[in-house]
């Protein structure tokens, strides 16, 4: 990307700007496009002094203290603080287990730290409670995906694909999960979906996926409809992640770690991109020093089996 300098050959890359460059466009973008990061919500940390306070009542029944656990576990997790937030809904659960919600956001939560299994076992309990739960549908495919369980997460995906084939998020999805098994149908059903999108804003993620319009003109585009922050934050997040995403498939695993730092930054803890976030920059890491000390023992090997010089 011509916003990047990535300083060294390993993965501790650091954004610095772009690359030097004497055109005008380039130096337009002397860095990347950023929003003020979101602060936390006032109104959200207000919200959980309050039930923290209500919750100390002893007069309130297992279904209302459920349903306040539940309620300020959200607020924990819009603002960042996803351990909290993680105690409040098993608390939640082992008040009301009967609640699919609340098992969606725990599995997310498995997901994020790579317990897989725990994670299934959650989207599982959610949908059977509500078979209808796309937001669980949708999860429980991510962390098969994740969890390297590709065909299973390829079925899920589908299926929630076909609930809404006009939504872009859900094609770019089932695109990045399908590839695992064939990356040229993969591409093809997806710009054929592509031919046949609607007007909504995340199909500029798409066409930036494969590679139909420009890095530049897609953030020209976010600047100038993006005029509100939290707008900007939103969509920044969304675009540096699966930018980054687009780097990572590419095998260019240093401007990926800087994407993905980047849709971390913004803050908008809501939204998918910036949980999934965390986690690929960790499989990125993983593989990384998994290739470096595959180097190691090969040139521990050659030296082991060179003979030594006759002076």
């Amino acid at each position: 990307m011509k916003w990047f300098r990535i300083l060294g050959l390993s993965l501790v890359a650091v954004v610095t700007g772009c690359a030097s460059n004497s055109s005008t466009q380039d130096q337009q973008w002397l860095n990347p496009p950023m929003a003020v990061p979101l602060q936390a919500n006032v109104q959200y940390e207000v919200q959980v002094a309050r039930l923290t306070q209500l919750l100390q009542r002893s007069d309130l029944d297992n279904d209302v203290r459920a349903k306040m656990h539940f309620e300020r576990g959200s607020y924990f997790n819009s603002l960042g603080m996803r351990d909290l937030a993680q105690l409040d809904f098993n608390q939640s659960l082992q008040l009301n287990p009967a609640q699919p919600v609340v098992f969606n956001q725990v599995g997310q939560y498995f997901t994020q730290i790579g317990d897989f299994d725990s994670a299934y076992e959650a989207f599982d309990s959610s949908l059977e409670l509500d078979p209808a739960n796309s937001y669980a549908l949708r999860n429980r495919s991510i962390a098969l995906y994740y969890g390297d369980r590709i065909p299973l997460a390829i079925e899920g995906m589908t299926r929630y694909y076909q609930e809404n084939p006009s939504d872009p998020y859900r094609a770019l999805w089932l695109y990045i999960i399908s590839r695992q098994a064939s990356p040229s149908e993969a591409a093809i059903t997806l710009n054929k979906q592509y031919l046949a999108r609607n007007n909504d804003w995340g199909w500029i993620l798409v066409a930036l996926m494969l590679d139909q319009v420009s890095e530049e003109q897609a953030f020209q585009a976010i600047l100038a409809s993006s005029r509100d922050n939290n707008v900007l934050a939103e969509r920044l997040t969304e675009v540096y992640f699966y930018l980054a995403k687009r780097h990572q498939i590419d095998g260019d695993y240093p401007t990926a770690v800087s994407l993905y730092k980047l849709a971390i930054a913004q803050n908008v803890y809501d939204f998918a991109e910036h949980k999934y976030a965390f986690l690929e920059l960790t499989k990125i890491f993983e593989i990384v020093r998994a290739q470096q000390a595959e180097e190691a023992k090969k040139q521990q090997e050659e030296q082991a089996n060179a003979e030594p010089s006759d002076a």
